[in-house]
């Protein structure tokens, strides 16, 4: 077997991809009937334009959830799989399965920084992610302090925050935080 360098591997977050997650409950008695529905919209997204791949997931103990998971190129791809007529006639026909959506997410942002392509390792301890974090964004603060900062003072308090709320959040998902998890990448899998 030959081995597979990561290190000038882009992660998800580099190409904008998105890591859609969603609990439901199903009710005691009805798991069967649940998995084959589970299965059948699974099958049907993963024919859908911008789909990466898909998961389910038994509950871990008795009156657990089940998890279902979509990955798609996408926020857009995404937004037309959850708007298509296609999701909507399973969710039509889901009658008698007695589940629930109990919860969703959807990963675009830290998350997806510090995973490795291919894989599905748990995020680094929180501290580690901390650091990363500040390591990304303390450069953009202080280029932020004195390039930005001095041509919104004629602003009202709430827009020039807003301002620079907006153009920080950018600059962190596209630009410093895939560069610094790509660097920092041995040291968060450790």
């Amino acid at each position: 077997m030959t081995a597979v360098s990561l290190e000038h591997t882009t992660v998800p977050a580099d190409r904008g991809e998105v890591t859609l997650l969603i609990a439901r409950q199903v009710e005691p008695g009805y798991e069967a009937a649940f998995e084959r529905w589970a299965r059948g919209i699974l099958a049907s997204a993963a024919q859908f334009p911008g789909h990466l791949g898909h998961g389910l997931f038994r509950p871990s103990a008795d009156g657990a959830p089940w998890f279902l998971v979509h990955r798609f190129r996408d926020a857009e791809a995404c937004r037309e799989w959850q708007e298509s007529p296609e999701r909507a006639a399973w969710f039509a026909n889901c009658e008698g399965h007695h589940h629930t959506e109990v919860a969703r997410r959807q990963l675009t942002g830290m998350e997806t920084w510090f995973a490795k392509p291919g894989t599905t390792p748990p995020v680094p301890p929180r501290w580690k992610m901390a650091i990363s974090a500040t390591l990304a964004i303390y450069p953009i603060s202080l280029l932020g302090s004195y390039f930005l900062v001095p041509h919104l003072t004629d602003l009202h308090p709430v827009v020039g925050s807003a301002v620079i709320a907006c153009v920080f959040n950018i600059l962190m998902t596209y630009a410093a935080m895939p560069a610094v998890s790509r660097l920092l990448r041995g040291w968060l899998s450790r």
